[in-house]
């Protein structure tokens, strides 16, 4: 399998800036999820590996060669689509077989193909059906199997769960990651807006906004030290609270000062940071109510509560912070009620504060 460089890729139409500063390097065996909002520009640069876009600025390598100007079909890359592209007309097997006939493979060559992809996906039973009579998700496993008897360098999935429903999605996505478990050598990029996709299949994220690479790490480490508010808010569900606050202390630690009272945050800042105003950032699942005996620093008024079962949701405004939502994570057996105080917390471990937009952590 491959490893892929992309140093200073940029793309364009004419004026208008779609990318830049791409620098992202993947090794072989990884399995890298882009994610980002509609229109970030994902499924772009996932087309311009696979050679469906032009690369209007840096470089693209594959293994260490040169691929900018290397035809789509040239490049050891198969892609999977949202929609499954499949041959209405043709069989399962058919469909599996067809770029292999076109390649002039032999028929022991095609034969043995086939069938190592439909036992990793369990395709067995289908091969002699049509598409018309296949489940949404055996489609996408019939498109994936496409991708995988041509035993390509680099596998591409351009948001293949898109199609789904909801208990489709799932199902589709522990077979994706049990796939990958039986191809552990197998180079896999996929794109999704799903964070969830991501957070669950990914080796690293690379989160994309605004044209570029927000931040890339492993799922634990972009939920637990986001580099910034736009990762902070868009990993994790419900979204990280970000309320304004005051530096009132700086070191190794810093003080920081909500409308709520002062609160410390296990993070580093210089002196030039006195005074300043960050954002002081808190997971909803991180809010706790705390006893009587210790002041909460989340000024909470209950608006709305939402008891899930196993949680209960809760959602307030944020006092003296131009109408914020907030919202709080709470254990299933909390039962509140609308117009009640509640006095929330958290331990300074799971707190992150930011400055101009950039986490403490990283300046």
């Amino acid at each position: 399998m491959a490893e892929l460089n992309l140093k200073d890729v940029a793309k364009a139409y004419g004026e208008v800036k779609v990318l830049s500063d791409i620098n992202l390097d993947i090794q072989k065996g990884e399995l890298i999820v882009f994610v980002g909002p509609s229109g970030c520009g994902k499924s772009t640069l996932l087309r311009m590996i696979a050679g469906l876009e032009k690369i209007t600025g840096g470089t693209l390598e594959i293994d260490g060669q040169r691929m900018n100007d290397v035809p789509p079909a040239q490049r050891g890359i198969a892609m999977v689509f949202q929609s499954y592209a499949l041959y209405p007309h043709m069989t399962v097997r058919d469909n599996m077989t067809f770029a292999l006939k076109i390649a002039k493979k032999s028929p022991e060559e095609i034969d043995k193909a086939v069938a190592n992809a439909a036992r990793i996906l369990q395709l067995e039973p289908y091969l002699d059906r049509l598409p018309k009579a296949l489940s949404g998700g055996q489609r996408q496993r019939v498109a994936i199997g496409r991708s995988i008897v041509r035993d390509p360098k680099v596998y591409l999935f351009d948001e293949p769960l898109s199609n789904l429903d909801a208990a489709l999605r799932v199902a589709t996505r522990i077979e994706i990651a049990q796939l990958k478990e039986s191809m552990p050598d197998s180079t896999m990029i996929y794109v999704t807006h799903d964070q969830v996709e991501a957070m669950t299949l990914a080796s690293r994220i690379v989160v994309l906004a605004g044209g570029g690479i927000s931040q890339v790490g492993t799922p634990l480490e972009l939920y637990e030290r986001p580099q910034n508010t736009f990762v902070a808010q868009f990993i994790g569900s419900p979204a990280m609270n970000l309320m304004k606050a005051e530096v009132t202390g700086t070191g190794a630690q810093t003080t920081v000062r909500t409308a709520g009272g002062e609160v410390t945050v296990h993070a580093p800042s210089g002196d030039n940071l006195m005074g300043a105003t960050v954002e002081l950032g808190v997971r909803p699942e991180d809010l706790t109510i705390a006893d009587d005996s210790v002041k909460g620093f989340v000024p909470f008024e209950v608006e709305i509560s939402e008891r899930l079962g196993d949680v209960t949701v809760v959602y307030s405004t944020a006092q003296g912070d131009e109408g914020k939502q907030m919202v709080a994570k709470l254990p299933g057996i909390v039962h509140v009620k609308r117009g009640e105080t509640l006095n929330l917390t958290a331990v300074p471990e799971k707190l992150h504060a930011f400055h101009n937009g950039t986490s403490l952590h990283y300046l």
